[in-house]
Order: C-alpha cells, then structure tokens, then sequence
C-alpha cells in the first residue's frame, strides 16, 4: 500500500505541474520516460482501489497535452534510439487511452518508418546496427527501445518479434558477439567505445521471448549471465509465464547472405599483380594513368589515402587496383560534377577493383554516424557524384567491369553510367549516395544506368540513398539485376524507365520509402521484363508496380507487408505518369 500510495503521489504532482518541455533532448526525455509512467499508471489503475477516475482523468490529460505533440510526427532523422523510445511510449499511450488509430501508426513505423526511424532502417539484414559505427552503449539503448516498444505491442497480440526474420534478435547477436570481444564484420569502422555491458534495456526479457520462442541466441545469453547479478529490478518482469514450460528445440538464427559481404575487401596479405605499375600514396595518379594511355596496363594503389584535386580521368585498357579498404581515393572540395569521369568518349576496356571511393571529407569513424548525412544533405554542399562514365551518344562506352569497389557518401549519384555497353558491376558497395544538391532530389541516387545495352549487375549493395533510388533503369536492354540488397532508400529500391529484356532475379529489397520495384511509364514504357524470386519486403509502397509494360512477368516472389493496402502488386496497363504526390499527414 505504501508503495502504491507514493507512485501516485509521483504521478499526481507530475500531472497538476508539467506543462511543456523544451530544448534539444525534449523528445528523448519524455520519450523514455512516457512508457514508465503509462506502465505505472495501468497497473495502478487496475489492481489498486485507491487510483481513482480523477488520477486517470489527471494523467491523461498530462500524457495527450504535454507527451503527445511532441511524439506524434517521431524524429527518424535522430539515430534510431530516438524512435525506438519514441514508438515505446506512443504504444504505451495508446493502450492506456484505449486508442486503436494510435496503436496501429506506432506498429505501422516500427515496420516502415523513414530515415533511421524503423527497425528495417535500424537493424540490417546482417544484424549490424545503424549505430554500430557510432558507440555500443547508444547501440544498446536503441536495441532496448526497439525491444521494449516490441514487448508491448506483443501485449496486445502483435508480434513484432518475429518481423525481419526475427531482426530484433539479429541485432542483440551481432551486436553481444561484438561486445564479447569476438571479430566481426561491419560496413564502416565498428566503434569500441562504451563496450560496457548494460543491464538495464530488458535484455534478459528478449532472450527469454526468443528461447521461447524455439531460437537460439547464443551470444546474447552469454551477456544475460554476465549481468543477470546486476539486473534484479529488470529481472522482476523477463520471466514471463508464457514462457514457462516451453523449451523446444533451438534453432539457429538466420542472417541474409545476399550480398554479403560486398564491397572492398578486408584483407591483410594482398598480392601484387606481377605486370602491375604500383602506386604509392603521394605519387601523382593521373600523370600516371595519363603516361599508359592508348595501351592496356594494370595499376595497383598500395594502401593509404590518395587525396585527389582535379577529376580523376580514366583511359581505355586500364585496371586500377587496391588494397581493399586500405586503399582510399579522397577528392577535396574543388574537385567538381564528378570524382572520376572517362578521359574519352569513347572509353573501353576499363576494370576498377577492391578499393573505397570516398565522398565525404574525410574517411574516418565518426562519433555520430548521422553528422555526414547532415552536412552532405544540404542544398549547396558539394556537389559530387562518384563515378561519372557518360558518352553524348549511344553504346559507345564499353566494357566497363567494376568489382569488390565501395563507392560511398556522394550528394550526388554513386555511380551513372550512360551510353555503354558490356557493363559488369559485381560484388560492390555503393551506399549512401544521392542526396537534396541541385537539381534536386529524386534525381540522385546510388546507381544509374542510363541506356546502358548488356550487362549485369549482382551480388551487390545498394543502400541508404538519402534522397534517391537504390537502383535507376533508364532506358536500358539486356540487363540482369541478381543477388543484390537494395534497402533503406528513400525512394524506390529499384525504379525503371522505358527498358527492355531486364531480368530481376533472387535480391533482397526491403524498407525503401518508396515501391519495392517500379516500373514506370513514360513515353512507350517498358518490355520484356522478368521479375522473380526477390524476397520484397517492408517497403512503403507496392512490392512490384508497373504501368504499360509489354511483356511483363512476375513470379515467385516473397512478400511480406509493403505498404498500407495488402495487395502487394499493382501491375496494370494504364498510361500513368507519376506525379508529385502533395501530402497533408
């Protein structure tokens, strides 16, 4: 009684006297704290005769007047914690308000939010989170929120556990394998910082659901015994007694091995091609590439950054070579359109290979993996595409084979080809590319082949576009798009334009904030188009939408929950232009 009594008069006095919070943090603070007041005031509500229709009316009021507003439009642009405890409270809310429409946004942007703002966009396909890179405790805190709005809504016979393949527990295992000291492979530095073990985001509930459940997490039970002595006020509440009782047998988890990994490689011991020119970092690149024209050659960039001042312009036969991710190429901010172009129109033979071309400022680890984004989305920063093979007329580019390359963090578009044919591009990286510059957004993104004639695209990544498409078709035949993840672009994850003879076969292609696939109309539209067994899923749109194609066939692919409508195809042959959609949410 006396513990009761005391949480309502913590309850009470907070009702009568807040009114309003302020300042940078204000949505973090009542976000992680909205749930621990909604959880006490339910279960006084309906276990303790002293709480009265007067508390509910007094903490409601508080709860819709003050924590409300400031919650409801999320901030997915934060790191993902923010919305993690943001989506905790707002389901908390909810249930304690009785209020279905609010329950089923909160679950609909736990699954589809933008930016960093859902558990696709949080957690990738390999477990790696979007702070990974940033410090373990803010990773853990994210984990906890994602986990702790996933608890509720299981409350209420929603199951987000199980959503991505069981995502959530793909992050808790990549990221207590880290903490327990073993390698692991990430996309960009792993942090160290804040290694710490924490016992206070209910990490012994998760792996207690999971166990449960029939899936075995290792590594995170490994942690629960480390801090379990710690932990006895979150220990009250893991022990659920659904759980009791239940021990099937364990299964492994399943992480994605679909373009995994991609990108420069992570070697120790490279070998020299023996006919290879070596280069070293401060030797003048392009005087060298310059002095091997009209003649193939094989150039090979020993390990170090390679700071660049003008484009870097390359000629038919030649074969750069790196040293995986030792090997950098840096352009400064007068270097202008593009970081490398094709010193001729009519440029073939040409192989880039298992090196980092890198957009930012600087390539090093950051201590907040959404600093770059920031300055990279403004209108006027530079404006630099990565890759620029472009010819005036048609197919007059060729042979163009890029592999194991990282093309990262451009305003403008990772890679455009235009013009060419025989176009291979495998194994490759090109992530966080296309941004808000001039002209504009929608415009750039982390690939586009543009009338490009034969070819393949496969095991590759294209994520995380900030304002584009993962992948652009724009008037392109005789393509394969294979084996590739194309996630967390915030437009469409595949986008074609009046192509022919394309076939998207067996990629992964999740949480865009666009369609899944879209093949649009423009002028004749497209034809011949094969779309089969690609796992779709979480996309904001459509899984597959296409307007006039001739030709069209889309079979055996794997959808799980695009879009608000249920129907996961829309394939028609209306003429329909897409248009700017003015949005009043």
């Amino acid at each position: 009684k006396a513990y009761a009594e005391k949480a309502i008069e913590i309850i009470g006095k907070w009702s009568e006297s807040l009114r309003s919070l302020d300042e940078n943090n204000a949505k973090l603070l009542v976000a992680l704290s909205g749930y621990k007041f909604c959880n006490a005031a339910e279960i006084l509500r309906y276990t303790y005769p002293g709480w009265t229709e007067n508390h509910t009316a007094a903490f409601t009021e508080m709860i819709m007047s003050v924590y409300y507003p400031l919650l409801r439009f999320y901030f997915p642009q934060a790191n993902g914690n923010w919305d993690g405890a943001i989506m905790h409270t707002l389901l908390s809310i909810a249930i304690f308000t009785n209020d279905r429409p609010l329950f089923d946004n909160a679950v609909y942007h736990y699954l589809h939010g933008k930016a960093n703002g859902s558990l696709i966009k949080y957690i990738f396909p390999n477990g790696q989170c979007q702070e990974t890179t940033r410090d373990q405790g803010h990773v853990q805190m994210g984990l906890g929120e994602f986990a702790g709005a996933a608890r509720i809504a299981y409350t209420q016979g929603v199951d987000l556990f199980s959503a991505g393949d069981n995502r959530l527990a793909l992050g808790y295992e990549y990221t207590s394998r880290f903490l327990l000291g073993e390698d692991i492979f990430s996309y960009g530095e792993l942090s160290h910082r804040d290694k710490d073990l924490r016992n206070d985001y209910g990490i012994e509930y998760v792996y207690q659901h999971y166990k449960a459940q029939g899936i075995d997490m290792p590594y995170t039970r490994s942690i629960c015994d480390k801090v379990r002595d710690k932990s006895s006020l979150i220990l009250l509440t893991a022990f659920r007694a659904a759980f009791q009782g239940k021990t099937p047998e364990q299964r492994p988890l399943i992480c994605s091995e679909i373009a995994y990994p991609a990108g420069a490689l992570r070697v120790s011991d490279f070998k020299i091609p023996e006919d290879a020119i070596v280069v070293s970092p401060g030797d003048s690149l392009q005087q060298i590439l310059d002095n091997e024209a009209g003649h193939k050659c094989t150039i090979f960039l020993k390990a170090g950054e390679y700071t660049m001042n003008k484009t870097l312009k390359i000629h038919s036969g030649t074969h750069l070579i790196g040293e995986g991710t030792k090997t950098v190429l840096m352009f400064t901010p007068s270097v202008r359109t593009a970081a490398i172009m094709a010193a001729t129109p009519d440029m073939s033979d040409v192989v880039i290979e298992n090196l980092i071309i890198e957009g930012a400022r600087e390539h090093a680890a950051g201590f907040d993996p959404n600093a770059g984004r920031f300055e990279r989305q403004r209108r006027y920063a530079n404006n630099l595409a990565g890759i620029s093979f472009r010819s005036e007329k048609n197919y007059t580019l060729s042979g163009i084979t890029l592999r194991n390359l990282s093309v990262i963090n451009f305003s403008r578009t990772g890679v455009y080809i235009s013009g060419a044919k025989n176009v291979k591009i495998e194994a490759c990286d090109f992530t966080e590319n296309g941004t808000f510059v001039v002209p504009g957004p929608r415009l750039q993104h982390n690939l586009l082949l543009q009338r490009v004639d034969g070819g393949v695209v496969r095991d590759s990544r294209f994520d995380t576009s900030l304002h584009g498409a993962g992948v652009v078709l724009d008037h392109c035949r005789s393509l394969d798009l294979k084996d590739c993840e194309i996630a967390r672009n915030a437009w469409h994850g595949v986008l074609l334009s009046e192509c022919s003879g394309i076939n998207i076969s067996e990629n992964l292609i999740e949480g865009n904030d666009g369609c899944g696939i879209l093949s649009e109309f423009l002028y004749k539209g497209s034809s011949n188009l094969k779309i089969r067994k690609n796992r779709i899923r979480y996309n904001n749109g459509y899984g597959v939408e296409a307007f006039a194609v001739k030709n069209l066939s889309v079979s055996g692919n794997c959808y799980d929950r695009n879009g608000k409508l249920g129907e996961q195809e829309h394939l028609c042959s209306d003429l329909t232009l897409q248009m700017e959609k003015i949005s009043v949410d």
